[in-house]
């Protein structure tokens, strides 16, 4: 098995939106885990995924005995190592999950989604160390999970040193999301040299030369107006 972990690490911590989540890992995850079939299924989405033109189910949290240990415990776990032997095969007949696994992504206390991988009949069973990698794995996911969804600190201008018009500091919070200046003109209904022209403004008002540096110092005024 290909020591491919970091990279499947690098890739998650690389990663702008929970959408391409599913491209970034494309490729890695079938390699390192030997498997023909994988998704990520995120509970508050579609239940399948589409990968290398194959729709991957979704765990069956109500009939699948993998599935509801992993919900109830936020641990990993494949059909052998909470089953006897062959016992898993009572729950599902399908050739292409012969053998399942399937680890938790949780997010501020809670199970947000499954990842999901399966192998074709005659292949291998997963074991000890598949569940000890897929553990890392869905630490890493849940960590990268949890920064995707939070949200940027709201953005004050009582106290700045050459206060920003109400519609700079639209641009600012928007910028801050990582929005492009393109998806800042969408958001506000200007166009997106409009967006250049007000962050070159903000920039000079501001004393900064980059977007970054520029958000940077936004939060820490209004992190010191709040302290």
């Amino acid at each position: 098995m290909p020591n491919s972990l970091h990279a499947v690490f690098q890739a998650i911590a690389n990663v702008r939106n929970e959408q391409e989540l599913q491209l970034a890992l494309a490729d890695k995850i079938g390699e390192h885990f030997g498997v023909q079939h994988w998704g990520i299924y995120l509970i508050d989405e579609q239940p399948t995924a589409e990968i290398n033109n194959q729709a991957i189910p979704a765990v069956c949290m109500e009939s699948n005995p993998i599935g509801r240990y992993v919900v109830e415990r936020h641990a990993p776990a494949h059909e052998q190592s909470i089953l006897s032997p062959g016992d898993w095969k009572h729950f599902c007949s399908r050739h292409d999950h012969e053998h399942v696994m399937t680890g938790p992504i949780v997010c501020d206390g809670r199970l947000v989604g499954t990842l999901n991988l399966a192998r074709d009949r005659g292949t291998a069973a997963f074991d000890g160390d598949d569940l000890a990698d897929l553990s890392a794995l869905c630490i890493h996911l849940s960590a990268r999970m949890a920064t995707l969804r939070a949200k940027p600190p709201k953005i004050s201008n009582s106290l700045l040193p050459s206060p920003l018009t109400p519609r700079e500091l639209e641009i600012a919070e928007l910028v801050a999301q990582g929005l492009t200046n393109a998806e800042v003109g969408e958001q506000l209904w200007i166009t997106q040299n409009s967006v250049k022209q007000a962050l070159k403004r903000m920039f000079r008002k501001l004393g900064v030369s980059a977007r970054t540096e520029m958000v940077a110092k936004l939060h820490l005024i209004s992190s010191e107006q709040i302290n």
